[in-house]
Order: C-alpha cells, then structure tokens, then sequence
C-alpha cells in the first residue's frame, strides 16, 4: 500500500523537491483498473503548479514526488490510500488504484535543462 514508482525518463539527478517547493508539472492520471483516463494537465492545455509536502495534493503525490529530481519522467502507481480513499471524487470511484503519469518540469521556477 502506498506509491511506487516506475522511472521512464531520468531527470538531472542532483535537484529534489523538499517540504514547501513550488512545483509545475505535466500529468495524467488514468485508473489502474481500466485505463481510463480522468484528468490530464496536457488536456487542459496548462502545466499543473502546487506547494508540496503540505497537503495540496493526495498523499501519493506529496511522497512520490519528492523522490524525482528536476526533468524527471515517471508513473506513480498509488493506492486508494494514498489517492482519493473509500470517498472517491469525481470520476474517481471509491477505492480506485490510481496510476499518474508525470513530468518534474519546473522546482521553484527552476526549469529542467537550466539548474
């Protein structure tokens, strides 16, 4: 139970996210039980921007993704613990294993390929 993650592009390595950084990243979140997409900052035509560590996002983000460095690429298999829980929201069903696909773009508007 909890989140892992699935690396499939590296970021630089040496710049991580810690409590109070001001993140933008690109996402796209999917249910592991089918796929289905329910929320993409691509879609939006907008990168996704949030403070982590202090709750903003569902716990599975607020650990997974202090652990990628700058112009990292991963999947976040998180748990319906860690995600949204036995409430559901949205089109997010109640107890529903979330998968995100996501991209460490910019740490406090440091951007990747500039740190």
């Amino acid at each position: 139970m909890g989140v892992t993650k699935e690396i499939t592009a590296p970021g630089d390595n040496k710049t991580y996210p810690k409590e109070g950084d001001r993140l933008t990243m690109h996402y796209t979140g999917t249910l592991q039980s089918n796929g289905e997409e329910f929320d993409s900052s691509h879609r939006k035509g907008r990168p996704f921007q949030f403070t982590i560590g202090i709750g903003q996002v569902i716990k599975g983000w607020d650990e997974g993704v202090m652990t990628m460095s700058l112009g990292e690429e991963a999947v976040l298999h998180i748990t319906s613990d860690y995600g949204y829980g036995a409430r559901g929201i949205g089109p997010i069903p109640p107890n529903a294993d979330l998968d995100f696909n996501v991209k460490v773009l910019a740490i406090n508007g440091v951007k990747a390929g500039s740190a």
